[in-house]
């Protein structure tokens, strides 16, 4: 099926407007910064969403869609490493052409249980499903490594953005993701943990 102007367009604006609700909080972030941040005016973002609020729920949502699509094939496996490392990838690229929708995804995450999170936000249920963990009764280490990769490779994509290498910086943040999940990546020297000595 074809994507039309509209749809690409709508993208790129809930992706931006996503890293700003992340980076601010939705009550934190105004019409107008959302409009600079898209670099349209008010009104002119107010043609694509009818208001902050759908423009946050339309984040979310396409978000959720397009993960729940992505992830399909690494459902289908058993946990376990193989299903770890398809789930890291296709988030690794998943992340580097939107990663706005991914630092939102993670906001959920980080506030869980705190007052600033969202209870009909199900993105962060959602992730520890992929990687097939029970945040509530789960095994702690598994969580914390779970938690830890999810952090890591938000910020690194992050960094890969900003420095406009997404290609070189690719097979870096899969195996950092990895080692963090206790898989040494293939190809790439984990890290070396006796030199982090103080």
């Amino acid at each position: 099926m074809a994507r039309t102007f509209r749809q690409d367009a709508d993208e790129r604006i809930l992706d931006r407007a996503a890293g700003l609700f992340a980076q601010r909080g939705f009550a934190h972030t105004s019409l107008q910064a959302l409009a600079d941040a898209v670099g349209l005016s008010k009104a002119g973002l107010l043609h694509h969403f009818p208001s902050k609020e759908a423009i946050y729920d339309a984040a979310l949502n396409m978000g959720k869609t397009q993960g729940e699509v992505l992830f399909d094939r690494a459902l289908r496996l058993p946990v376990g490493p193989d299903r770890d490392r398809l789930a890291v990838e296709l988030l690794i690229d998943f992340a580097l052409e939107r990663p706005g929708l991914v630092a939102l995804a993670s906001r959920s995450i980080t506030t869980l249980g705190s007052e600033e999170a969202d209870p009909a936000d199900e993105t962060s249920a959602f992730a520890f499903e992929v990687f097939g963990v029970d945040p509530e009764s789960g095994d702690p280490e598994r969580i914390a490594r779970v938690a830890g990769m999810l952090g890591a490779l938000v910020v690194l994509i992050l960094v890969a953005n900003h420095l406009g290498d997404k290609t070189t910086w690719r097979r870096h943040i899969i195996a950092t993701c990895l080692d963090t999940l206790g898989h040494r990546s293939p190809g790439l020297p984990s890290t070396d943990h006796a030199q982090v000595e103080a």
